[in-house]
């Protein structure tokens, strides 16, 4: 449940984050289903390795204690 609600949260930062970059110049002109395609790849991508590391950092952290 918990790592549902990390993922939730870090695909709409990571959603959020992207829109700062343009990735359009790396697309031709006509090519816009494409890099709509590859901005929601690199968007669930990113959400799900930021929120691995997250989750798995907060249970390590939990044993040591």
């Amino acid at each position: 449940m918990i790592k549902a609600l990390i993922y939730i949260i870090t695909l709409i930062l990571t959603i959020w984050a992207l829109d700062g970059v343009d990735l359009n110049k790396f697309f031709k002109q006509s090519r816009i289903y494409q890099a709509r395609i590859i901005y929601l790849f690199i968007a669930i991508s990113l959400s799900y390795l930021v929120t691995n590391f997250l989750y798995d950092f907060c249970m390590n952290f939990q044993i040591v204690k």
